[in-house]
């Protein structure tokens, strides 16, 4: 069936898969949705806006961003309640996010209006693939792309605004060992995978420069506790400034911690880990939320904090999180984007 509705065509799926999905093992990233939003960029402006059925999406072999990685992507959950009402956390971060990136890649902008107008429409259709248990959410990811079919270096003129969900559960489901990487840059797959194979879930990364200053993991920004102090790496052009970042250093504001963003040297937390100041260490982002640091290796020393349950800011935040995101508490900043 299609059909015209507020200026965007809307195909529906004639069979959907929502029945198919085994709910107790969705895994991260390996169920998709019935729909996804796709908006063709082209002669200067972004076109009518479409929801179709979720599946491949043809395109040359000669695109842009596929030899010039002109390209970018967002992440963010819906998620939904026992009352059926469902909510994305602040999708407007992820809009202005978006088209940051976007400006720093030669690439459109995207109205804030239409980014969220799409996502509204596609989720009220698929609204029933939002899972309601325990640290499962529907994950969404923007991204858009270059598809002028030319080998040559320039600005693409043509653009695929594309939005596909899936429904997953955790993204880490234990406590993490992570290692401080010193040698490599952010930019290399290999430390990653050797690290992993060491039995580290993840890497902190150092600045490219010196290798002596924190920047973030792989998956997420991270943050330590000292007492009543709450300390994270400042943002810069190799920091992503996280949605979920910004969102819990708001919240512990409110609750009258302070808030220290600043260069974190690799000395200082390990002066930190020796003396037992740091009391707690925990990553922070969409697909990971509030994701416990239980072990830190720096060089070949292997630093153990106390268990997650015994922290006092981080469960705290984590639960008060979920709740906010499901519609059960006070959303006194006016986060969540109702459904």
């Amino acid at each position: 069936m299609i059909a015209e509705v507020n200026s965007m065509r809307i195909t529906r799926t004639a069979h959907s898969r929502v029945q198919e999905v085994d709910w107790s093992n969705l895994g991260f990233g390996k169920v998709f949705s019935d729909h996804m939003v796709v908006i063709e960029y082209h002669n200067g402006s972004w076109q009518t806006p479409e929801i179709k059925p979720y599946g491949p999406i043809p395109f040359s072999p000669a695109i842009s961003a596929l030899h010039y990685g002109q390209a970018l992507f967002e992440g963010m959950k819906a998620y939904r309640n026992d009352k059926n009402e469902a909510f994305v956390f602040r999708p407007e971060e992820n809009a202005k996010r978006l088209n940051a990136s976007a400006e720093r890649l030669c690439m459109p902008s995207l109205p804030t209006e239409l980014f969220l107008s799409s996502l509204h429409a596609l989720l009220e259709i698929d609204k029933s693939w939002i899972p309601t248990g325990p640290g499962e959410a529907l994950y969404i990811r923007p991204h858009m792309f270059a598809t002028d079919e030319y080998v040559g270096v320039k600005p693409s003129d043509s653009y695929l605004f594309v939005i596909f969900t899936c429904p997953v559960g955790a993204y880490y489901t234990s406590e993490l060992k992570v290692k401080v990487e010193k040698n490599f840059t952010r930019a290399a797959l290999l430390p990653t995978k050797k690290a992993q194979e060491e039995g580290f879930q993840q890497l902190l990364w150092t600045d490219a420069k010196t290798h002596e200053y924190l920047e973030e993991s792989g998956t997420m920004n991270v943050i330590f506790r000292k007492g009543k102090s709450l300390m994270t790496p400042e943002l810069t052009d190799s920091i992503l400034s996280g949605v979920t970042r910004n969102s819990v250093l708001q919240v512990a504001k409110d609750w009258g911690y302070d808030v220290i963003e600043k260069r974190i040297s690799v000395k200082e937390l390990e002066e930190g880990l020796e003396s037992g100041e740091i009391q707690e260490a925990f990553g922070v982002g969409t697909a990971a939320t509030i994701a416990p640091i239980r072990e830190i290796q720096i060089g070949e020393v292997l630093y153990t904090l106390q268990p997650w349950n015994s922290w006092e800011f981080a469960p705290k935040v984590s639960s008060y999180l979920d709740d906010l995101k499901r519609g059960l508490t006070e959303d006194q900043h006016n986060w969540n984007f109702a459904i």
